[in-house]
């Protein structure tokens, strides 16, 4: 596997707890259409092993279109930005060194954002509350989420909600210098916040509360500010 893919794949892992706050909410509205596991909402009737079973299986299908929509959408921003730099790097002549060491600070700033030590980040994603904006009237098109058609396009569109998580992996995506890169890179970052929210989807209530575990965020965070220098020096030196 290309190490910048891993590397996006670690860093939405890491990023795991941030996830849960940002996204967890989510859950509500992809089964608040479906009855519950004692009765059906519609006949008011109990719901026997069969029936639950295929509650949760429709559950499932749902929590997993609604993060297919949503890794899509990071894929696709990741292909626009790295387009963008390879652009850049083309017609402006900047140096892919120069783009990682630039990378490598954002992923510094996550860790130091993760761990609530310095919130700059917080910056970032205000401006891509303009955005948001107007995107987010969309979501109201997708609710109730009783369709896997309206849970992906939820997904979909949650993808771009502002999130420093994703913007600092974006940067990762920038410094790919080509489109495919850009958009796979992306594509594992998802990839790696996948088990998370789908233990938050499914349930596990004690595997939730050991993620967003402080203890555990400041280790993740201090974990990722440690990769973050780590690909600076690199980068310094393929740069000097």
């Amino acid at each position: 596997m290309n190490l910048d893919f891993f590397s996006a794949f670690i860093i939405g892992l890491l990023g795991s707890g941030h996830c849960i706050a940002m996204c967890g909410g989510i859950t509500t509205m992809l089964t608040s259409a479906l009855p519950s596991n004692k009765y059906d909402n519609n006949q008011k009737i109990p719901v026997n092993n069969q029936n639950k079973n295929q509650i949760q299986s429709s559950k499932f299908i749902l929590v997993f279109c609604y993060n297919l929509g949503r890794i899509a959408s990071y894929s696709f921003i990741g292909a626009i930005v790295g387009f963008t730099g390879s652009i850049a790097a083309k017609n402006i002549g900047l140096p892919l060194a120069g783009l990682r060491m630039f990378s490598a600070v954002f992923v510094i700033l996550l860790g130091l954002y993760i761990g609530q030590w310095l919130m700059w980040l917080n910056k970032i994603e205000a401006l891509g509350k303009k955005l948001w904006q107007y995107i987010s009237p969309l979501a109201s098109r997708a609710l109730p989420v009783n369709t896997p058609l309206k849970a992906l396009g939820l997904g979909a569109i949650w993808g771009w909600l502002p999130c420093g998580l994703v913007y600092s992996t974006l940067t990762w995506a920038l410094a790919s210098n080509n489109i495919i890169d850009g958009a796979s890179i992306m594509f594992f970052f998802g990839l790696g916040t996948l088990p998370a929210l789908l233990t938050l989807s499914i349930g596990f209530e004690s595997i939730k509360n050991i993620l967003v575990n402080p203890l555990l965020r400041k280790t993740m965070a201090l974990i990722l500010v440690s990769f973050g220098i780590y690909s600076f020096i690199v980068a310094y030196k393929q740069m000097f």
